[in-house]
């Protein structure tokens, strides 16, 4: 570890830290203070400063850094409802972190991922823990702390990832979040304040998006939220080539001075830009300095908390670095068990599970023999498929499901040399695996080598790679009609999915992308076999079948490419049903990084168990299950939803207006949040609810009468009765976890806070708990609830608008969107056509003698104040605004009003789009 030269007396007694940091941090020069501020920090050699990266991929394991332990994505971690079991891990990851520094691993970790899971068809969603709030907090903070430790020094620095409203890949870069206050303080940051107010996080990622049409990186809540609520200083790391967005894709500045200037006095410590490269950045920075855009009070703030986290990690201590250790024997058991806690039994009809006096076992499909790797996962240092775990206990029989075909092209096929590209020969051509993915994409794969088709430097195409993978996914194709008169089996053109180039032949004979369409080769499937006859027929032959499917993590949905629909891909559900067809005893095994819809498969089997994509040790946790060798102890923590016709738009925001998540969400779910069952049967009580010195306790016994262990998850929910505005159908408060042997009977204890009851009151613009009837809800999921008992807490009434208030704080909207008041902060809401209105609630007329606005206009423009309702109702007041104002110019309007009194709604209405507001002040008389 290095000593720095500025702090030579570390030992008898050891300065404190502060002063440590602050004598490094005035030692610095100006030049060395900006080499601090890049992903890749200059040493600084005269002061004893090391290099030092910031950035290490842990998100489930170390990554991309040679073999390190898989564990369970992060939505199977979440699905285990155990926050001991998540720390766990999170310690393992650290010691592997720690043992392959001399790989290249820093200590600086991005992870976890807290983004709230508000849409399943996020193509990041098996990054995030849960579409509850709360509950993403709490098993996010148990990873990080796992990551960071307990001791005075950190082993680990954990970053919580993307700062703010980030759901959605399309368009990542320039899509605003729309977050009204509501949702920002009930929904988002309730999932990243745990992590910072307990320490055991002590960075931040911003993310790529802009949040109410400012970029994320620009955030005023970085200093607002962010740093208010951590004990220390907070590192904020921007995501890569991020910055440079500010100036280029998203054009909120004019040049990388300006943005880069504003992003640091925001609150960004360190860039992630140009991966290694950091000259431009630091020009860029030089230049903020010279035009007075950045002072040193800037750059020391910046540089501060940068060294803090590296003088926390150690870094500057005596002695050496901490030791970790890869790929041990705990660390092995560790992910078995995480793996099997994490599976979730959705179904369970005529007792099908856990398998019993079975001999010989079908397991079949597309994911029966593989183990698939995301984006970030690491190497593992060996896999256990479902078919070699369940051939660990019994006779196993299986197939993949896929179709076996040859291509070919009027009197030629294509065949696969022993070395080299594909071509076009005279004769049968070699049979491939058809691999349908869904979505129209598939890939092909060898018969003969096992690899799939890949697209080389010159184009050509090999069958090389191991499946789909890559930053640039290019072993995807789909079919295009190459004639209007073609029929199913052809003549097709091959269309690489990542690019949109077809498949040709060159003058030699290889197969290769062609750039001009009319390049292309027609392209005739012949299908050799029926990858769904030959499973089944393999089923009808053994005791019980499983059959494996689900997503591919780097087809269809990963990063930068979000899911279309919720559906199994067609060849999947044609499968499943000819296996069920062919026996009764058939289990469904689902692996996804993402809730299905499973429309024509779950209702197929009497079975269903899911999980995430489990890690090295998938295959055995999987048996350990089937066999009932483990009760099924995973939950799950996301909706599934019966249709995408359940979801609103990818990029509405507002959970509560669009009625999203099982929050909100009143219609009947496939499968509830929360829903896991057992292999025995629960018996519940009835609940009782105490509240004591503000603090709410739940009581209920549970009793397991059955012939096997029990493993429940007692979950209290509760519900406020009656609200001026939408409140939620049921909220999460807490759970227990129960383990109850044969006839045992057991007490789950469940207590919260009552200002956990609280919602944001965009009147008083703070939380308060309301004065209304409650009840808490105690079951089984967000849907099965086995008990019910009243709440009832002390609370505040519904406050009434006067004064002034900001427009974004309304109760409802039609036809707007949430828009900068500043290049800095605040918030103002732009109406975007004929209809758009706000409603502003219990609004206090008492005597009112005008309307007065803070607004602009791209053009002159009449806002209307009106009561009642908006189409119907009488006008209070017109304001006429003059027009022409730049995006920013926002001035004060007043219209006079009739005399009115009482409590009454209010609307803001205006047909003319380009009119913002950002506050309403009712001008008494």
């Amino acid at each position: 570890m290095s000593n720095p030269v500025t702090d030579p007396a570390d030992t008898d007694p050891p300065r404190p830290d502060g002063e440590r940091l602050e004598s490094l941090v005035a030692a610095l020069t100006t030049e060395e203070r900006l080499g601090l501020l890049h992903q890749y920090q200059a040493p600084v050699p005269r002061l004893g400063l090391a290099a030092f990266r910031t950035g290490t991929e842990a998100l489930h394991g170390l990554a991309w850094l040679g073999t390190a332990t898989v564990f369970p994505q992060a939505l199977g971690l979440a699905a285990t409802w155990d926050p001991d079991l998540v720390r766990r891990v999170g310690e393992a990851v650290a010691d592997e972190v720690l043992a392959a520094r001399g790989r290249g691993a820093g200590r600086n970790v991005w992870a976890p991922v807290v983004n709230p899971l508000r849409d399943p068809r996020w193509g990041r969603n098996e990054e995030g823990w849960s579409e509850d709030p709360w509950l993403t907090g709490l098993l996010s903070t148990a990873y990080a702390r796992g990551l960071a430790g307990d001791g005075p020094r950190l082993r680990t620095a954990p970053t919580l990832k993307h700062f703010l409203g980030y759901n959605n890949e399309t368009d990542r870069c320039t899509t605003s979040s729309g977050l009204p206050p509501r949702v920002l303080h009930e929904y988002e940051l309730p999932a990243y304040l745990p992590a910072l107010r307990s320490g055991a996080a002590v960075a931040v990622m911003p993310s790529y998006n802009l949040v109410n049409g400012r970029p994320a990186h620009l955030s005023p809540l970085i200093g607002e939220a962010l740093r208010t609520a951590a004990p220390d200083e907070l590192l904020v790391v921007s995501d890569a080539m991020a910055p440079g967005n500010l100036f280029g894709l998203q054009g909120f500045h004019p040049d990388g001075p300006t943005a880069y200037a504003h992003a640091v006095r925001a609150g960004l410590d360190s860039f992630t830009q140009d991966d290694d490269r950091p000259e431009d950045t630091l020009a860029h920075l030089r230049e903020a300095l010279r035009r007075g855009l950045l002072t040193d009070a800037d750059l020391e703030r910046a540089v501060r908390r940068v060294l803090s986290v590296r003088l926390r990690l150690g870094e500057f201590d005596p002695g050496p670095a901490p030791e970790g250790s890869l790929d041990t024997p705990a660390h092995r058991a560790l992910a078995r068990e995480a793996a099997t806690r994490s599976l979730v039994l959705l179904r369970n009809e005529d007792g099908v599970l856990p398998l019993r006096g079975v001999r010989r076992v079908a397991v079949v499909g597309p994911l029966a023999d593989t183990v698939l790797a995301d984006w970030y996962s690491g190497t593992p240092p060996y896999t256990v498929t479902a078919r070699e775990g369940v051939a660990e206990r019994v006779e196993v029989v299986h197939h993949d499901g896929a179709d076996r075909i040859r291509l070919t092209s009027l009197v030629t096929a294509v065949v696969e040399p022993q070395e080299g590209p594909l071509r076009l020969a005279a004769g049968d051509g070699d049979a491939f695996a058809l691999l349908d993915w869904g979505g129209g994409a598939f890939t092909l794969r060898s018969e003969r080598t096992g690899l799939h088709l890949d697209e080389g430097p010159d184009g050509a195409l090999a069958c090389t790679a191991p499946g789909p993978g890559g930053w640039e996914v290019r072993q995807t194709l789909r079919l295009e009609e190459a004639t209007s008169a073609g029929g199913p089996e052809g003549p097709f053109h091959l269309v690489q999915v990542h690019t949109g180039r077809r498949v040709g032949v060159r003058a030699d004979g290889v197969l290769a992308l062609v750039g001009e369409p009319g390049a292309a080769c027609p392209f005739w499937i012949d299908r050799v076999s029926s990858g769904a006859l030959e499973a089944a027929r393999a089923a009808a032959t053994a005791d019980a079948a499983v059959v494996v499917v689900g997503d591919h993590p780097m087809v269809n949905g990963r990063e930068t490419e979000d899911r279309a629909d919720l559906e199994l891909p067609d060849a999947q559900r044609h499968l499943v049903r000819l296996v069920r067809s062919a026996n009764p005893a058939t289990v469904l095994a689902v692996s996804s990084g993402c809730p299905f819809a499973l429309t024509g498969a779950a209702d197929a089997v009497p079975a269903v168990l899911w999980s995430a994509h489990g890690g090295q040790e998938y295959g055995r946790a999987l048996a350990d299950v089937l066999f009932g060798d483990a009760e099924p102890a995973g939950r799950l923590t996301q909706t599934w939803y019966r249709s995408a016709d359940d979801l609103p738009d990818l990029l509405d925001y507002d959970v509560i207006g669009s009625g999203a998540t099982y929050l909100y969400f009143e219609g009947e779910p496939l499968f509830p949040f929360g829903h896991g069952l057992g292999y025995a049967e629960p018996v519940y009580g009835e609940p009782q609810a105490a509240v004591d010195g503000g603090r709410v306790t739940v009581r209920v016994p549970v009793a397991n009468p059955g012939d096997r262990p029990l493993e429940e998850v007692v979950q209290v929910y509760t519900r406020q009765l009656a609200s001026r505005v939408r409140v939620p159908v049921r909220a999460l408060r807490g759970f227990a976890r129960l383990r109850l042997e044969p006839g045992e009977e057991a007490v789950a204890e469940v207590a919260f806070d009552t200002a956990d009851l609280a919602r944001w009151d965009t009147v008083r613009e703070r939380f308060t708990v309301e004065d209304a009837p409650r009840e808490v809800l105690v079951g089984r999921s967000a849907a099965d609830i086995r008990g019910t008992a009243p709440l009832r807490v002390p609370g505040e009434p519904p406050a009434v608008r006067r004064g002034t208030w900001s427009a974004a704080g309304y109760e409802e909207e039609r036809g707007t969107e949430l828009c900068p008041l500043s290049p800095e902060r605040g918030d103002a809401v732009r109406f975007t056509g004929p209809g758009a209105r706000l409603l502003f609630r219990d609004t206090d007329l008492t005597g009112a003698a005008g309307v007065r606005v803070l607004a602009r206009a791209d053009r002159p423009a009449t806002l209307r104040a009106v009561l009642d309702d908006p189409g119907t109702g009488p006008t209070l007041a017109r304001l006429d605004l003059p027009g022409g104002a730049g995006p920013y110019a926002f001035a004060e309007v007043a219209g006079d009003a009739p005399a009115a009194d009482g409590v009454r709604d209010l609307y803001l209405v205006c047909d003319e789009p380009g009119v913002a507001v950002a506050a309403v002040t009712l001008v008494t008389g």
